[in-house]
């Protein structure tokens, strides 16, 4: 395992942050009163594990060449990336605080990623 962060890498990552945060989408989308049951029955649901077995495959390609100190802090991307998608699909609402928490998410990583190149 190298100690640093290559180009092809921090892609792999990206696509593990765009792959968790449509599966996210997918499990919201699915989910309804009766969660177990209904959701299990619905496409969109299946299409959200589709994503997490896909991610898990990416993910672990990473950690064979990322330090896990490197990799994980960066995988914090999901959560700036999810918050921007439940906004914008499911119009849900970020208030200051919100905001601010994630632009230190956001803030944080971007650390980790000078740190790692």
């Amino acid at each position: 395992m190298s100690g640093s962060l290559t180009l092809p890498m921090l892609g792999l990552i990206l696509f593990c942050v765009l792959a968790e945060t449509a599966r996210e989408v997918c499990f919201k989308q699915s989910a309804s009163q009766n969660a177990l049951l209904s959701a299990l029955a619905k496409p969109v649901t299946w299409l959200g594990i589709f994503f997490w077995a896909v991610e898990l495959f990416a993910w672990t390609a990473v950690l064979e060449h990322v330090p896990l100190s490197i990799a994980f802090p960066l995988m914090a991307l999901s959560y700036v990336v999810i918050v921007f998608a439940g906004a914008l699909i499911f119009k849900e609402n970020i208030n200051l605080r919100h905001a601010t928490g994630v632009f230190l998410v956001t803030a944080g990583v971007a650390c980790v990623g000078v740190t790692g190149l």
